[in-house]
């Protein structure tokens, strides 16, 4: 801008713009880096966490399985042997896979 510009209107275009989503994107990356450490305590366990860089450049967490230490979402703690683990390590089926075929064996035999 110059001394000659005074009377004319200034746009918004000319302006430097600061934005609240900036702050608040900078803020919850702190935020999330002070909360979530290297590792974390569940029942006497110490899982650690991993994590990737998204496509878009953001950050996704994951856990280290204590067993195999496959990066995984989810971590299960067994009902019988109170052992923290993957689906996998702890051999665990959902119980979708678990009817599967089912339908189809009695429409054959019908």
């Amino acid at each position: 801008m110059t001394p000659n510009d005074f009377g004319r209107k200034i746009l918004a275009e000319q302006c430097q713009q600061i934005r609240i989503f900036d702050f608040v994107r900078k803020a919850k990356i702190k935020l999330k880096e002070s909360f979530i450490k290297d590792s974390l305590e569940i029942d006497g366990y110490s899982i650690l966490l991993n994590k990737s860089i998204t496509g878009f450049g953001g950050v996704r967490y994951w856990f280290s399985c204590p067993i195999c230490n496959r990066r995984v979402g989810i971590v299960y703690k067994h009902p019988i042997t109170g052992q923290l683990g993957c689906r996998v390590c702890l051999r665990l089926d959902y119980r979708k896979h678990h009817c599967k075929g089912m339908i189809e064996e009695k429409l054959a035999n019908n």
